[in-house]
Parts: structure tokens; sequence; C-alpha cells
């Protein structure tokens, strides 16, 4: 018969239950991060939001949005990287828009807000964003990945950018949908598991990148 440690147990779980918080530094701006067991990348920045957030262009004065933000890693330090923009970031996970919430306090945001919003139905269809960027999670399936870029389109200023990561097997169907909704498309970088795609709304269709 086995030996059952309740109290061991207990301990362990409580500990599970804590907030985790972690500090890291990105674009030469130190962050903290409040989050918890049941989020994407709970303990860190992962490989596909570092890419995203090293590589994105952004001018001071840029209106972002970040698209299905979990606890604020890419919208919180796009509002650092635009301090004379609006920034808002939207998650369908209510737990995930509470620690959002926790870490815009956290970092001393004041040009930030956090929706609860399946991608942009509970935004605006006045608002404008320059930049509208996403992790882009493979398991949300092709038919919201495809309402989701042509609400993108619609929401952008005129030249106002696209950029999402995906894991790189999604790389050839996100091409696709991008060339046909915005007439252009660029791979932006590709790692061995990442790829960073961007696409800007023209009033002329451009040409592909790759």
């Amino acid at each position: 018969m086995v030996e059952i440690n309740f109290q061991k147990t207990n301990n362990i779980i409580n500990q599970f239950r804590k907030d985790i918080t972690f500090e890291t530094t990105i674009r030469d701006q130190n962050f903290r991060f409040d989050s918890t067991w049941g989020l994407f990348s709970p303990r860190e920045i992962d490989k596909g939001t570092q890419l995203l957030l090293n590589e994105i262009q952004v001018d001071q004065y840029d209106d972002c949005l970040d698209l299905g933000c979990g606890y604020g890693p890419i919208g919180i330090t796009l509002g650092k990287l635009a301090p004379k923009g609006q920034t808002i970031m939207v998650d369908r996970d209510y737990v995930a828009v509470d620690y959002a919430k926790i870490n815009i306090k956290n970092n001393n945001l004041n040009n930030a807000n956090v929706i609860m919003s399946n991608g942009f139905a509970k935004i605006s269809d006045k608002r404008k964003f320059n930049i509208i960027a996403s992790n882009l999670p493979a398991k949300i399936g092709n038919e919201m990945t495809s309402i989701l870029f042509a609400d993108a389109y619609q929401y952008l200023h005129e030249d106002g950018q696209l950029v999402v990561v995906t894991l790189s097997g999604m790389r050839k169907y996100i091409q696709r949908s991008l060339l046909s909704l915005f007439g252009n498309y660029e791979k932006v970088r590709q790692t061995g598991q990442h790829t960073l795609h961007r696409a800007v709304r023209h009033r002329t269709n451009a040409k592909i990148s790759n």
C-alpha cells in the first residue's frame, strides 16, 4: 500500500495557488509581471513573444491593440514604447484580464486598458489602431484566425500594421490569409520554432516579401 502524506501534498498545492512573480527586461525597459498557473507561459516571457517584442517597430504616438493579451506582456511593452498613444489589451479569459490589470499597475502604465472580449467583439467600431499585435495560438483554428485577420483590417488606420507571431508550421497558412485580406505579406523573421508575420493596411495592394 502506498503511504500518502496529505500534509506534504497540501503544502505543494498551496504553493501552486500563490501568484507567480517575475521580473524581466524588454527593449531596455524593466518589467514586473504577476501571473498564475493556467495562463500561457506563466513563469517567463515565451520565445514567440520575445521575438515579436524585439522586432516590432513602434512610434511613441502609436495607438496599439494587444489581441489575446494573456497576463499582458505584449500590450504592456507596447504601452511603454508608445507612451503618447493609447494601448488596449483584450482577452476572452477573465483570469487573464484580471492579471493584465494587475500588471498595468505593477508597471505604472497610465495609457493602457484591458477589456474582456472575444476578439474584437467588445471593441467600439469607431476605434482605429496603428498597431495590432498578437501571439496567435494554433489552437484557435483557421476559422477564428480568419475572423481575427478580417476584423484587424477594419480596425487599422491606413498604413497601420498587423504583427503576429505563430509557430513556424503555420507560416504558409498565415501568408495566404494575409495576402488575401491585406494584399501584402512580410515574413519579418523566422526562427526554428516561431515566425513573425506582418501585413499593412494600404490603399493599394503591395507585394509579398519572403
